[in-house]
């Protein structure tokens, strides 16, 4: 049930979310035992930069934040729209966006 209910606040959230090559979708993806982030170009279909973390807590999201801002950087990536995918902005999630912003990409 808790997945029906992520996943129908994630189509809500994405009918109005969309991403650009100027200003790619971050999304956070927030699994049992991983963490991952990606830049994605949603005009393109193509993914621009992704980073993985092997533990989901607080501390591996300000490192997945951290590691997606610099992959951003190599790219000339400095804005980004953030996609929460459905999750609380709270916790592991909430870490990796203000890593992200710290890093240098302004959300």
């Amino acid at each position: 049930m808790k997945t029906v209910a992520r996943a129908s606040r994630h189509r809500r959230v994405r009918s109005q979310v969309s991403g650009t090559a100027e200003r790619p979708r971050l999304v956070v993806f927030r699994g049992s035992k991983t963490l991952s982030a990606q830049l994605i170009d949603d005009s393109a279909g193509t993914v621009l930069a992704a980073a993985l973390a092997k533990s989901v807590t607080v501390a591996s999201g300000k490192q997945l934040g951290a590691d997606l801002a610099k992959a951003a950087k190599t790219k000339q990536i400095d804005r980004a729209v953030f996609d929460r995918a459905g999750y609380a902005y709270h916790g592991a999630v909430q870490a990796v966006a203000e890593a992200a912003r710290e890093g240098g990409i302004k959300i």
